[in-house]
This record gives C-alpha cells, structure tokens and sequence, in this order.
C-alpha cells in the first residue's frame, strides 16, 4: 500500500506497552503515531514516551478535547513534547463528545465550534511566543506566556471533525483534519466541507492533512471481531455527537434505533441495531490482505493518513497487527 501509514496509541495496558509499540512501528516502517485521549494514559505522556524511544516517525494527539485542558496546559504540554521530538509533534484538537466532556469530567459541552475555534487561536498564539488575550464565548486566557523556547519549526494544528460545521472549520483554521469511524461513502462528503473551509482562508482540501483513525482487526473469525465491534459501537453511537454523524453517514434507521434502545436501557435493542453492514463499512475487519485493500479503499477516496488502531486482547496481539499490515 503506497503513502502514509500511521499507527494508533496507547496500546493497553500500560505506557510502557505504548513505548514498545512505539518503537515496534517505526522499526516497521510507520510513517506516523496518533495518540488518542480517551480514557487511558495520558496522551502528552505517551506522546513523550514515544519521542524517546524513535527518531524519525511523527508524533500526534487524536485529539485532545478542547474542554478538558486549558488552553495554557494543552500549549505548555505540546511544546514540551516538541523538544522531546523537534519537527516531529503534531496537536490534534477536537471538540470530542459529551461523554467524555460532560459525563466524565463535569463540564457543560456546550458550544463546540465556538470552543474549538477559540481554544486553537489561543493555543497557536501561546506556541507562536504570544501573550494570551481573549475573551471569548466559551473561554477567557490573558497574560499567559510560554517560560521555555518557542518551539520550532511551529507546531501544526490539527482539528478533529466529524458532521459539517466542524469539518468546515478545520478546513479554514487547521492544517490538518482528523477523522473517525466513518463508511468509505461518507469521505467524499465530508471533504467537501474540509474544502468549503479550506477556501474562507485561501487554500484548497489537498492543501490540509487527512487522517483518520480505523478500528481494524486482523483475523479470520469475521464473527467474534463483529461481535466485539458491536459491543463497542453502540454505546459510542449513542452519544448525540455520533448519533447524529452515523445518520448523516447513511445509517439513519441504525441511529434511530440505537438511540431509542439506549434510551430505554435496552442493550440487546442496541446491539441489534448495529448491523452487520454498519460494522462491515465502518471498521476493517478480515485477512491482512482484504484489511490492506480496504484501508486503500479509504485512501483512494481522500484519506492521507490511515491509521491503524488494533483492537486487540493484549500488546501482543496488537503488535501483531501492526506486522501483518506493516507498509510494503
């Protein structure tokens, strides 16, 4: 498969196994590493980890919610990962979901263009050696200025977007996008929106990254990885946020009926509505070679940078993974 291939962390259980796959996959070839922020270490600290261990992949975070960081913490922990990996430190930023905003850390998720938008003009400023000075709809920082060197070359800023506001926003601030769980008909459409946005600041969608993070799994038991898979998508698909992405995506009924079991505290009615089809078009699950052919499926369509997050029981199975669809 030719172009950029990334590798997805942390891998559990620990950030010593994130550390070990970090260097596994640049042994490997990976172009990249993205290291989401859901649940699991801390993303700054894995991101640091990885840049002790490699030399040449890059580093990003997929994504940091704007919410849960200030704008002063997330800019005073990126531009300490950049000295740890000159050149190589992307920050992703994203508005993230009310689960993890609302529910886990108490925070209203409210106004998410607003909070996006203001968190990465703050942040840019910060990493740029200004002082922080705006009052903004959904955040206030004055008099904030970076105490280490202005990292350089500057930090790109990538946003991640899902329906098309937000995609259109990452179009006109960011210098990359980051996507997430979508069929490979949906892309199209949503870079078009990345274009829309791109074009309110003078550039085109080839002019931004695409990356996009994809649930795969290597295997020949199509079945237990479909029945992980729908264990895991229907309570994410019932968060409001995605509930309403997987409709626009074109699985209106699945959303309708994932949201409506979830409500009534009916499990097996969720899992029930995420379908076979639903799974088979949103997640890479078979042999290496058909995993190859449809993550290429997805760069063909607009996607720069696939990456791969292995859904695996151990780092075992996981690294195992990164081997079989290792790039060529």
């Amino acid at each position: 498969m030719a172009g950029k291939l990334a590798a997805s962390l942390p891998i559990p259980p620990s950030v010593p196994a994130s550390q070990r796959a970090a260097r596994r996959a640049e042994e490997l070839g990976y172009e990249s590493l993205w290291i989401a922020d859901s649940g699991g270490p801390d993303p700054f600290v894995v991101a640091a980890a990885a840049a002790a261990v490699t030399s040449e992949v890059r580093i990003g975070t997929a994504v940091i919610p704007a919410y849960t960081r200030t704008p002063p913490v997330i800019s005073a922990a990126a531009a300490s990962c950049a000295e740890l990996a000159p050149g190589r430190f992307i920050l992703g930023i994203g508005a993230s979901s009310e689960n993890i905003v609302q529910k886990w850390s108490g925070i209203p998720f409210k106004r998410p263009l607003s909070r996006v938008r203001e968190t990465v003009t703050v942040v840019r400023g910060i990493l740029a050696g200004e002082k922080s000075d705006l009052s903004g709809r959904t955040l206030a920082s004055h008099g904030y200025r970076l105490q280490m060197a202005t990292p350089s070359p500057p930090i790109p800023i990538h946003v991640g977007a899902l329906g098309p506001p937000m995609l259109e926003l990452a179009g006109e601030i960011a210098d990359g996008v980051t996507l997430n769980m979508m069929p490979v008909s949906a892309v199209p459409r949503m870079l078009e929106h990345v274009g829309i946005g791109a074009a309110k600041s003078g550039r085109s969608v080839t002019d931004l990254e695409i990356v996009s993070r994809f649930m795969v799994c290597v295997t020949d038991d199509r079945e237990s990885a479909r029945s992980f898979m729908r264990a895991f998508f229907g309570p994410y698909f019932a968060t409001s946020v995605y509930n309403r992405f997987v409709a626009w995506c074109g699985f209106e009924q699945q959303a309708h009926e994932i949201l409506a079991g979830w409500q009534a505290k009916d499990r097996a009615r969720v899992g029930a509505a995420v379908t076979d089809d639903m799974i088979d078009s949103i997640a890479i699950i078979g042999p290496a070679e058909e995993c190859r052919e449809k993550l290429e499926a997805f760069r063909e369509a607009g996607v720069t940078t696939p990456m791969i997050n292995p859904i695996a029981g151990d780092e075992t199975a996981a690294l195992a993974m990164f081997e079989a669809l290792a790039p060529r």
